[in-house]
């Protein structure tokens, strides 16, 4: 999403609002008026500050509840002794669980609110949290997973579509990316946290503290969030979506948005399931709150996000988009070095590229879904977690047969992939 003016169809949800009106719970009750541009919240405005810090919080609780695991798999491995493929389920299963929730949640705040759905959903994972904590079976702690991965696709999509809704266009793109950079501190807090804990205490209780905190994040957001002012309840009927959805995928550039999505996350999960097993074993034989701590690399994110979002004004979606994913596929390239400083860096770069073509490509979701806004990006974050949920763990064979070169090539083919898709929609789409 770049910061020019957007056609007022394209804002507007008059073509998507049915007569029949769905009872909203009392956290939020939408205005009654017909959607204004000029009633957009605007960066000048005291509404903006709790937007963004609200945004920022639950994108911050939302990415490191997902992704703390990722530093402790290989303790996993030896706790409950299996294998690095079968410890990254939980993950994989958190993501998978995500992915279809989304095809459900985002209708589900179609009908009864943006901020409804997302506060329910983050009450819950933090529940799950907590209770995954207490779990002695590795069935049990897939079980909570699981349904961790189901209450925070309440939260993904939605957001998206709040933020697309409320702000005014010129500053969305600049939003969804700081949005987005609280998703990559939270990333990044999570592997920190459980890495770090997990070295001196124990991996349990690093899952409580980020529990307790996903809890404070919830009531924050809870408190301070503004009610939406231009949702309007639709019907919740099987054949509007199917409407829909006919839409989405009649749309030349929408469905090969969803499949990036796909490969972009895949790729970057990949690289992050697997680098723990590659820096604790020899010849780097790295500390577990060492290979923790390697995730400040998220913070390049935070800066990404933000910026991809601003480049677009100058440079249009796609050719910000293809510079990400390039800069993802120079990344994993330079991770096959074997020196650790420039794995480092590889992994520097692969993040702040990632970072990037996610913001831009959920902006330009957002932009080019006319209807079901909600729907778009929830199949948009179906494909995204999809992809997570099967490259994640079939990256796993390729570590166990090949080490580490076959997850940096596995890794290289999908960025190859996404990058040919990109120049597609580079040329073919009016940025």
């Amino acid at each position: 999403m770049d910061t020019h003016e957007i056609d007022s169809k394209s804002v507007s949800l008059g073509a998507d609002i049915s007569d029949n009106r769905s009872s909203i719970s009392s956290i939020e009750k939408p205005a009654h008026r017909q959607s204004n541009p000029k009633h957009y919240i605007q960066r000048d405005d005291a509404l903006y500050i709790k937007v963004t810090v609200s945004f920022f919080m639950v994108g911050l609780a939302t990415f490191a509840l997902l992704y703390f695991v990722q530093p402790i798999l290989p303790i996993l491995s030896n706790e409950f002794s299996i294998s690095p493929a079968t410890s990254s389920l939980a993950l994989s299963l958190s993501t998978a669980l995500m992915a279809c929730g989304l095809l459900i949640t985002g209708p589900l705040s179609d009908a009864y609110g943006r901020k409804n759905v997302m506060v329910i959903a983050l009450f819950c994972a933090a529940f799950f949290t907590l209770l995954s904590a207490t779990m002695n079976s590795w069935t049990g702690i897939l079980m909570t997973r699981a349904l961790v991965g189901l209450s925070l696709s309440g939260v993904a999509a939605v957001a998206m579509t709040y933020l697309s809704e409320e702000i005014h266009p010129a500053y969305l793109a600049l939003s969804m990316g700081l949005y987005i950079s609280g998703n990559s501190i939270g990333g990044m807090s999570g592997r920190v946290i459980t890495g770090v804990l997990s070295d001196y205490y124990s991996w349990r209780l690093s899952v409580v503290i980020l529990g307790i905190f996903a809890l404070f994040a919830a009531i924050t957001f809870w408190k301070i969030l503004p009610a939406s002012q231009h949702f309007r309840p639709t019907a919740l009927k099987p054949r509007n979506l199917l409407i829909t959805t006919k839409l989405h995928f009649r749309d030349k550039g929408l469905p090969l948005l969803f499949i990036e999505g796909g490969l972009l996350m895949g790729g970057f999960v990949t690289l992050f399931n697997y680098i723990g097993y590659r820096l604790l074993d020899a010849p780097y034989s790295l500390s577990q709150t060492t290979v923790g701590l390697i995730s400040i690399v998220y913070l390049s994110g935070t800066y990404s996000a933000s910026k991809a979002g601003l480049l677009t004004t100058k440079y249009g979606l796609g050719k910000v988009f293809i510079a990400g994913i390039l800069m993802m596929l120079i990344g994993i390239l330079i991770t096959l070095i074997e020196s650790l400083p420039i794995i480092f860096i590889g992994m520097l770069i692969l993040t702040t590229g990632f970072f990037a073509a996610h913001a831009v490509a959920s902006s330009w979701v957002g932009r080019r879904a006319k209807r079901g806004r909600a729907q778009a990006s929830s199949l948009y974050l179906f494909t995204y977690y999809t992809g997570s949920s099967l490259a994640g763990t079939v990256g796993g064979l390729f570590w166990v047969s090949f080490g580490w070169l076959g997850v940096g090539l596995f890794i290289a083919l999908l960025m190859t992939i996404a990058l040919l898709i990109a120049l597609r929609l580079n040329s073919t789409l009016r940025n």
